[in-house]
């Protein structure tokens, strides 16, 4: 009877338990952001849902880390990468890497499967127009006939068995085209291994990966008009997919001014000037990386066939004439926007900004050579000759309570931004070179209403956490057409400049 009585307590006791760890709420899980630039060739930011601050550390390191040892693997601008030593081998059998051998089957895979739109050796064609750029002349077609010569050739030979790598021939190589989305994916992989991961959205260049129990708001950058804050021409909600964005807008070739793409066809030797940029929504990062770019250089038939080759894969393409062309599922995964589209009254009055025109504010951050270094925080608002202030364009942070170094700024508008909602969507776009952004003035105070004509002052502010701390001003006269402007740089910054420039399509 004893036994029994002890048995029943025992039930009570853990029906009490059950009932008491019921009643106590789970841990919230938070949304930590961090920023960097000079990764893999550009900028990154990675936010890692978890519960503590602790947790999210351990994520974001374990990211990191893996992106630092793929990059030592595969790595075209690194001389003492795997890679690069394997490209100086010639004719022999090499032992090489999984991940290696895994990207250069990859490589075999998409050109065949793309009809040799991706190629490693995409790089001869590429060399051959930054050249042409150099000396300010178009290539002969003798030389185009050449380079592709030299990319049809067979460059390495792959045994599976040996798992080794043959290079054969002396034509440069480059891992572009879905390498950077390869490398995303294993970051992803490890950083939700750590303890306490809930999720990540991890955005490299403008490549996004999002995992886990996380959907994020993606804004997907407009090829015409690409600054941060520019209205994007999609927005989309994902969850554990991928967005690759590919594109002509951002990076390129001024050949005897002419803009030409830096994404190549390696079979007709020429750019892909045809499609201005592509967006693509996979379950792989890889397919999602590798699709994007070819469908930059392949015609809308044939990135059509090639997307019903990857299960799921939906895209949007726009075309270098605006035309934009949606896979069947892409009107799926749109969501509306909440900003109501632009009315623009061209009947202005004679004292009020044009709205046909916009101040362009370009931004080049100092670039820490070999070094990945966390972004500074950055404000960028506007003052009137009174120094009251009238708009904020831009504010990039990472974490609210460091706000405060910000000291300038926090004066103008750290009330206002106490009292905001803080959630901030991530942006999938062409890739930009580290640490070089755009922002625009489109001449509305905070309210937005057209300002008046006058003396405005653009207020750069640049911070570190408990760090350097800098100020840059221009002040502008917009009773006339201002002229075009240039800040000299700081410790954190490499310049800025100004331009009043017509609206695209005005």
């Amino acid at each position: 009877m004893a036994t029994m009585k002890l048995k029943l307590l025992s039930i009570g006791g853990l029906f009490a338990a059950t009932i008491l760890c019921s009643a106590i709420p789970a841990p919230k899980t938070n949304l930590y952001v961090a920023d960097y630039e000079n990764v893999l060739g550009t900028s990154l930011e990675i936010k890692i849902a978890a519960q503590n601050d602790n947790q999210a550390q351990l994520a974001e390191n374990a990211a990191l880390n893996e992106i630092d040892r793929l990059n030592k693997i595969l790595s075209g601008y690194d001389a003492n990468s795997e890679f690069m030593r394997w490209t100086k081998t010639n004719n022999t059998a090499v032992k090489v890497s999984s991940e290696l051998f895994e990207v250069l089957s990859l490589f075999d895979k998409w050109k065949t499967q793309s009809n040799g739109a991706l190629d490693a050796s995409a790089e001869v064609v590429g060399k051959l127009w930054k050249d042409a750029a150099k000396r300010g002349t178009q290539p002969t077609q003798e030389e185009i006939n050449a380079a592709v010569a030299r990319v049809k050739q067979q460059h390495w030979v792959l045994n599976s068995a040996n798992h080794t790598a043959t290079h054969l021939d002396n034509a440069p190589l480059m891992l572009n085209s879905f390498v950077k989305s390869y490398v995303m994916n294993k970051a992803c992989n490890v950083a939700m291994q750590a303890t306490g991961t809930k999720g990540i959205v991890l955005n490299i260049g403008g490549d996004i990966v999002v995992r886990g129990e996380h959907t994020e708001k993606i804004r997907v950058s407009n090829p015409k008009a690409d600054a941060e804050n520019d209205a994007p021409i999609a927005f989309l909600n994902i969850a554990n997919k991928t967005i690759a964005t590919s594109g002509n807008y951002r990076r390129g070739e001024l050949v005897n001014g002419q803009w030409h793409s830096h994404i190549v066809d390696p079979r007709t030797g020429t750019p892909a000037d045809a499609i201005i940029s592509a967006t693509v929504v996979a379950e792989n990062p890889a397919d999602a990386g590798a699709l994007a770019t070819a469908m930059n250089v392949l015609k809308p038939e044939e990135s059509s066939r090639l997307a019903a080759t990857v299960t799921g894969a939906e895209y949007m393409i726009i075309t270098a004439d605006g035309k934009r062309i949606e896979s069947k599922g892409w009107k799926a995964m749109e969501i509306a926007s909440s900003a109501a589209p632009e009315t623009v009254n061209t009947a202005f009055a004679d004292k009020t900004w044009d709205p046909k025109y916009e101040l362009k504010i370009d931004l080049e951050l100092k670039a820490i050579e070999g070094m990945r270094v966390h972004r500074p925080y950055v404000a960028v608002w506007v003052v009137d000759k009174d120094k009251k202030p009238v708009r904020n364009i831009a504010l990039w942070s990472q974490k609210p309570k460091y706000l405060k170094e910000m000291s300038a700024w926090y004066e103008a508008y750290g009330d206002k931004y106490e009292m905001q909602d803080q959630s901030v969507s991530s942006t999938s776009s062409a890739t930009r070179p580290a640490g070089k952004y755009t922002i625009k003035w489109d001449g509305k105070n905070d309210k937005g209403e057209y300002v008046k004509k006058g003396l405005y002052t653009v207020m750069v502010e640049v911070a570190r956490e408990h760090g350097t701390h800098q100020i840059m001003t221009e002040e502008m006269d917009f009773t006339q057409t201002p002229k075009p402007a240039k800040l000299s740089g700081n410790t954190e910054v490499e310049g800025a400049s100004f331009e009043y420039v017509k609206k695209d399509g005005q």
